[in-house]
């Protein structure tokens, strides 16, 4: 069997559920541009904690971790079931690599787990085990982290990296409240550094990609924080040195707001 592809996706707000959008139909589509998981581990750039947490949650329950939107969005559940056993195997494995795992008794899906889950797998039947990003901690801490759960590859888990390839809202915001239109010279600011992000991992420079915030373009433009990044690192720390990266989405909201997915095999 060959082992699971690792992945990296945006996952925008809440609504990408709900909205219209290509990022939506992406979403929508992965399952079909992937084998069926035995079980997926996701980590999630709104699951924040001091080191490593794993979640061993037998039925994790739902966080609604936004405010402003539309009233359906706060009933929506995904009924996923957790996986201790693979909760276990997976703090074994982080120990291993000495990063000191802690483990979650009870932690539900955020909406950078569940939208993603629900859109790509609806019916809810493949076992989910989150684990936690360190908003404190670098870019090579995550890539250690993604690297730590490899082998897990080897026995059809999934390992998904949800934040966003861009992820300035103030920016976001100031369009959507004020119906101004898009900035180009923004937009050229993203689009210089996802090039830069994506010739680092096409070319497989590792240490460049790590070294992201002191060589990529206007880095502060597009990662005013870089917890919505870290879930990259993870992902392509996962997938190991050597591997096949796909830049399997790239679509912009308002011009300038970055929706791009990377597949590893």
């Amino acid at each position: 069997m060959e082992p699971m592809p690792t992945i990296f996706v945006s996952h925008g707000g809440p609504n990408v559920v709900t909205d219209p959008s290509e990022a939506r139909d992406y979403l929508r589509g992965l399952s079909d541009r992937l084998p069926r998981p035995e079980a997926i581990v996701i980590a999630s750039a709104h699951f924040e904690t001091d080191g490593p947490t794993v979640v061993r949650d037998p039925n994790p329950g739902m966080i609604y971790d936004f405010g402003g939107f539309a009233p359906e969005l706060y009933e929506m559940v995904y009924p996923a079931p957790g996986h201790p056993a693979l909760a276990s195997r997976v703090h074994g494995l982080v120990d291993a690599a000495g990063l000191a795992p802690r483990y979650a008794d009870e932690r539900g899906y955020d909406h950078g787990a569940w939208t993603v889950l629900k859109l790509a797998w609806p019916d809810a039947d493949i076992p989910v085990v989150l684990v936690s990003i360190d908003p404190k901690r670098d870019a090579a801490y995550h890539h250690a982290l993604g690297a730590a759960l490899a082998p897990l590859r080897d026995e059809g888990v999934l390992l998904m990296g949800s934040g966003h390839i861009t992820h300035n809202l103030r920016a976001l915001f100031g369009v959507m409240r004020d119906g101004m239109p898009s900035d180009p010279a923004m937009a050229e600011k993203v689009e210089a550094f996802v090039e830069w992000i994506g010739d680092a991992i096409g070319t497989g420079d590792t240490t460049a990609l790590l070294a992201w915030r002191d060589r990529a373009p206007f880095v502060a433009d597009n990662h005013p924080t870089d917890e919505h990044l870290m879930p990259l690192f993870f992902a392509a720390g996962a997938a190991g040195n050597g591997a096949q990266a796909e830049h399997a989405h790239a679509s912009r909201q308002f011009g300038f707001f970055a929706w791009d997915s990377w597949i590893f095999r």
